[in-house]
């Protein structure tokens, strides 16, 4: 019975714990992209067709600003 008196205050703050570690981890974008990670293992990184591919999806590409003359 003594034990319980431990035991159940550390389970609370174990659940307490892993709550709040989930709620870090949402809050800091850990689970925004669930379906790249998962398609980039399909392709093979020195495969040219995915990098255009890769260069495609991520916009146009901008010309090369000029330097500020002096």
């Amino acid at each position: 019975m003594p034990a319980l008196y431990v035991m159940i205050p550390a389970a609370l703050l174990l659940v307490g714990v892993a709550i709040y570690i989930f709620f870090w981890a949402v809050d800091s974008g850990q689970y925004d992209d669930l379906d790249g990670p998962a398609h980039s293992v399909l392709f093979d990184d020195q495969d040219p067709n995915h990098l255009a591919a890769v260069d495609e999806a991520n916009g146009p590409e901008q010309p090369p600003k000029d330097p500020p003359h002096a």
